[in-house]
């Protein structure tokens, strides 16, 4: 399919002015899109992320997704009466939560993504960081502060990324297949870790070689005032994202700057985070000229 057709394609099923340079850049290139598992709760949401990726796919871009899940994970672990422990947000994790969490990552919003994109006819593999060996990582240690010392918590199987191997995703690439993984990684003490999604797609856009990543909230991107969205930042550098960590860049929104930030390193050329609530704005991010989220650049050399 030519450039031409290909945007007058999707111009047509989807309202959106597709950029020609843009679609030239990306042509041929390799994709990263995080989306969290809030964005699983709603379904309209859903069927236009997929819609997105879909057009990507058949726009000659190759799309990887990684996912998150805390909601399908909260509501499974309500369902057989475990009670969850947080601790500055990281959920303790003993061996019995983390076989739920797996239930529910790789069992549910899993395979529910890689269904839908199936459904609309493009062909779908949903793995985990364990398959194939892919993720291998370490036990994070929690460091918290108790009447002025510091201590340190086991959070159990909760994992930071140590390393990661390709060559299944790539394999599934090779063979036309979009890759659907959740973030679930092996450790060399043979146990299974949870590891942040936003962390687990980082390290894996960076290890792809991934022309794009895409980090999907449900903000319009970062803000200098959280509340107010005309304080949005459209462009900023690694440096500067990374000097506002735990000043203006705070919670949830820590993780997903620091993922940009590995992935920049690792040699993405752009990340961008972006309101994965609002229909196709994953397609305005990458391939129109308009402003959308906040984009993250490499420091100049």
């Amino acid at each position: 399919m030519n450039e031409n057709i290909i945007i007058e394609t999707i111009s047509l099923e989807l309202p959106i002015d597709v950029s020609s340079a843009k679609l030239k850049q990306l042509s041929g290139k390799t994709v990263l899109i995080k989306c969290g598992g809030n964005a699983m709760i709603d379904e309209q949401v859903k069927q236009d992320i997929v819609a997105d990726v879909v057009a990507l796919k058949k726009a000659n871009i190759t799309p990887v997704i990684v996912h998150g899940g805390g909601p399908a994970i909260q509501k499974l672990l309500n369902e057989v009466g475990v009670e969850s422990e947080f601790v500055d947000g990281h959920r303790k994790t003993d061996a019995e939560t983390m076989g739920y969490v797996e239930m529910a990552l790789s069992g549910s919003v899993n395979s529910e993504l890689v269904s839908l994109i199936s459904d609309a006819g493009i062909k779908a593999v949903g793995i985990s960081g364990k398959d194939g060996d892919i993720a291998t990582a370490r036990k994070r240690t929690h460091q918290v502060t108790i009447d002025g010392q510091q201590q340190e918590v086991d959070l159990g199987h909760v994992g930071d990324i140590d390393s990661i191997d390709t060559s299944l995703v790539k394999l599934l690439i090779e063979n036309d297949y979009i890759p659907v993984i959740s973030p679930v990684a092996g450790g060399k003490d043979l146990d299974a870790y949870n590891v942040n999604a936003d962390m687990f797609a980082g390290n894996m856009a960076g290890a792809l070689g991934a022309e794009r990543y895409v980090a999907l909230t449900n903000v319009d991107g970062l803000q200098l005032d959280p509340d107010d969205p005309s304080t949005l930042i459209e462009k900023v550098s690694v440096q500067e994202a990374r000097s506002e960590i735990g000043n203006r860049i705070q919670g949830g929104m820590i993780p997903k700057v620091e993922s940009c930030i590995i992935a920049l390193e690792e040699g993405v050329d752009s990340a961008h985070i972006i309101n994965g609530m609002k229909a196709h704005n994953i397609l305005r991010a990458l391939l129109t000229d308009d402003s959308v989220g906040t984009t993250i650049t490499r420091d100049k050399e």
